[in-house]
């Protein structure tokens, strides 16, 4: 196999005046928490009152300290308290992760122990290794509410959430957004810790409120990251997949379902896969990125959990006739990532299933996106691709593979990636004016210790414009293998535009591809334990890779009866446990507690109750299930691909200018050679450009994703996982672990229509409105005209 990795010489980590390590310290009034930046320039200190039971009263010094002048202060204030019970040591922490109050004292959560798991553009990113929860109060004061059996139950059920494992946050980067939105982001001085993929955002409210700042807290990421440095043939490249889990309406499997009243879906996750060049220090970075999303299906149903069946049957609501709940989903997708909106469902078909469980919903689904698409422009229309796995994974794990990554073409062919050249540190400024909410910087070599604003400019030169979001019911098993197939199409095209040589990435024999599938084995593993309460099942990778035997057919019904047992006995729990966790519900005296409640009061809003409405579920048992979207409600039977010029709109809310409709139709390939017809058709392909910045713009003339599964290569690989390379709390690995089944149909279509539309009546005037009868009977028939 090749050369060692060449990682050296790196780009140099940033310096920001950022505070990134505290010292916690204690007397019988206060305590006081120290911080330093990673330099040791400058120490701060923040004051935390502990005579008050009621009320969280924090006070900042603006003074920024020096080494001797911290130690002298300390001095001070070990002899000024001596005679009232000491200034003591109480422990070392690495940032604040809110504070959180249940029916007396407040409490102080804080990140004790943290991990390297990565770095992105010479920005370190951290795992949470430890953490601890420390009552702010003297226990002078404390009543006997603090130390009350509801109290402990309510401490010991937020430690549910365990924040040890797939908790991820950086100092000087915003993780919570991904590498577009940041490069690209021009606004100053905005609260970030306030979207959607922050998990503290409730814990940290009052702080952020108290001290107009966020430099004493960390926005925590929940989801998964994993970070691998590879060398090919003697190419050095770092590729890292993050899932930003959505903390609007989250829960466990049965608990959520489906969507609330303003479009928030349950098992609403973002999937970025990075992929860097490694160059000497000094030099800008070559930086690609694509952004995948999967979700439940935007509708009003549920399930409901038992321990008598597996699997429940599905409650569809109808209740919303003109889908507002589904529309309110999609415009946040095209405010988020852009007008392209193309849709993946892998739910089953009436021939794909026995009982018409998915099929009903399904159809629901399709008559949804037909609904919304008649009232919307051309350019603005949802595009969505129908596609029974399962039933086509049962005919071969190879073909339904094919099939994945064709639409993975089809997909990045209209959003693109994104694609620029940046300094290390890119967006570090932002990050200091943002941590201060617009107030200057406390400090008079304020100039001195920021960062060249030039400097750290980056090249733009592709934007991604739009997204491809993936659904099964659950959002899970299937969802992951389709989002694998979009991983590694993307792949080879992200290594094309960084002008990193080699054979075809879409072939399985590719030592990059089993790679990959490995990382997002590890992904789906983790959001699987998040969501479903198990691992996810590894069938449809074991018969990709050829080893699926006995021994992985065991695991896999391990998998279904620990997924069943998590759903039908601990996700009560663990629901609970989020709910409080976000703020959904906020425990109050007097009040009935969380556990008093059934399942309809953890998931209904009422007057007068203590639960958040907005995150809440109306009138519907219990959860919610996938995501899902189409362009059109066609079942046919070949995948067509007219030529087309994709438009270009924004991730994270860029603007088009392009028109294209873009209907995907399933139906089986009736032959061999449906993929020979889409290899020569996409040699005929036309691309387009756009524009989301201003000054920037996005072209794909020469990136076509034009991988296809083939044949078998074989060159110098070498991969090395982060773990091997950083500096380590743990000695395992950098991926996540986590704390807390799908179904399918059809291949799809791609034409060129003005409009959406049903099933054509064959023999009619005509078949395919805008089309001559020749070209419909061809996409048909499958026959040439």
């Amino acid at each position: 196999m090749g050369s060692e990795p060449r990682f050296e010489p790196r780009p140099e980590l940033i310096d920001l005046p950022v505070l990134q390590k505290f010292k916690l310290y204690a007397t019988p009034s206060n305590f006081y928490l120290i911080g330093r930046d990673e330099n040791k320039s400058f120490r701060r200190i923040l004051k935390i009152d502990r005579r008050d039971q009621n009320e969280l009263n924090l006070f900042e010094d603006p003074t920024r300290y020096t080494k001797d002048e911290m130690r002298e202060l300390k001095r001070r204030m070990i002899i000024g308290n001596e005679e009232s019970g000491g200034f003591k040591a109480i422990t070392t922490c690495y940032g604040i992760i809110g504070f959180v109050r249940f029916l007396e004292p407040y409490y102080m959560l804080v990140i004790t122990k943290r991990k390297k798991v990565g770095e992105i553009c010479g920005h370190t990113v951290y795992g949470i290794a430890e953490s601890q929860m420390i009552a702010i109060p003297h226990p002078s004061i404390q009543t006997k509410v603090a130390k009350s059996e509801a109290e402990q139950r309510y401490k010991k059920l937020l430690s549910v959430v365990d924040l040890s494992k797939n908790f991820y946050f950086s100092y000087t980067y915003h993780l919570v957004y991904c590498l577009q939105k940041n490069i690209g982001n021009t606004e100053r001085g905005n609260a970030h810790d306030n979207t959607m993929f922050v998990w503290n955002s409730f814990l940290t409210r009052e702080i952020r409120k108290i001290l107009q700042n966020s430099i004493w807290t960390v926005a925590l990421v929940y989801g998964f990251f994993q970070q691998t440095k590879c060398s090919v043939s003697g190419e050095d490249f770092v590729f890292t997949i993050i899932a930003r889990r959505s903390r609007h309406y989250a829960g466990t499997r049965y608990l959520r379902r489906g969507v609330n009243d303003i479009g928030r879906v349950a098992n609403d996750v973002e999937t970025e896969q990075i992929v860097s060049k490694v160059v000497p220090a000094g030099q800008k970075i070559p930086i690609t990125s694509v952004v995948q999303i999967r979700g439940s299906i935007p509708l009003f149903w549920s399930q409901e959990a038992s321990v008598f069946n597996p699997q429940p049957e599905i409650i569809l609501n109808k209740k919303d006739a003109n889908y507002v709940a589904t529309q309110h989903h999609f415009e946040n997708l095209r405010q988020r990532y852009g007008n392209r909106i193309i849709i993946l469902n892998l739910l089953k078909t009436e021939t794909g299933e026995k009982k018409h469980r998915e099929t009903s919903l399904r159809a629901e689904f399709a008559k949804t996106i037909r609904f919304i698409n008649k009232g919307m422009d051309k350019e603005n229309r949802l595009k969505a691709i129908h596609f029974d796995l399962s039933k086509h994974y049962k005919k071969g794990a190879d073909g339904a593979f094919n099939h994945l990554c064709i639409f993975a073409r089809k997909a990045l062919e209209l959003t693109d990636l994104f694609y620029c050249k940046a300094p290390s540190g890119v967006g570090a400024e932002g990050v200091i004016y943002d941590s201060f909410f617009n107030n200057p910087i406390p400090s008079q070599d304020e100039e001195a210790s920021s960062p060249d604003k030039e400097a750290l400019k980056a090249d733009i030169f592709m934007l991604q414009n739009g997204v491809l979001r993936t659904n099964c019911i659950d959002c899970l098993d299937r969802t992951n293998f389709a989002q694998y197939a979009h991983g590694l199409v993307a792949l080879g095209h992200q290594l094309r535009t960084l002008g990193i040589s080699g054979p075809p990435v879409v072939d399985l024999n590719n030592p990059l591809a089993i790679e990959l599938m490995d990382a997002y084995q590890k992904m789906g593993n983790t959001l699987a334990l998040q969501y479903g309460g198990s691992e996810a099942h590894s069938k449809m990778f074991c018969d990709l890779r050829g080893n699926w035997n006995m021994v992985m057919r065991q695991r896999d019904i391990f998998t279904a009866v620990r997924r069943y047992y998590s759903n039908a006995y601990q996700d009560s729990d663990k629901q609970n446990a989020i709910n409080v966790f976000l703020g959904h519900f906020r425990p109050r005296l007097g009040k009935p507690a969380l556990w008093e409640l059934d399942s309809d009061q953890h998931n209904i809003g009422r007057s007068g109750s203590n639960l958040d409405i907005e995150n809440m579920r109306p009138l519907i048992r219990r959860s919610f299930s996938d995501n899902i979207l189409m362009d059109c409600d066609l079942n046919l039977e070949e995948l067509v691909r007219e030529n087309s010029q994709p438009s270009y709109e924004g991730l994270n809310g860029g603007v088009s200018g392009t028109n294209l409709e873009f209907p995907f139709y399933e139906t089986e390939p009736a032959s061999l050679s449906f993929l020979s017809v889409m290899r020569n058709e996409d040699l005929r392909r036309e691309t387009g450009t756009g524009q989301m910045f201003e000054g920037s713009s996005s072209n794909s003339d020469s990136h076509t994703p034009n991988d296809i599964p083939g044949f078998a290569h074989s060159y110098a690989t070498k991969f090395t996982p982060a773990e091997e390379i950083f500096e380590r709390c743990s000695s395992k690995s950098v991926s996540s672990d986590n704390l807390f089944t799908d179904l399918d149909e059809s291949v799809t279509s791609l034409t060129n229509t003005n409009s959406s539309f049903d099933f054509p009546i064959m023999g009619g005037s005509d078949l395919l409105p805008g089309f001559s009868n020749a070209f419909a009977r061809w996409v048909f028939s499958a026959r040439a005209w």
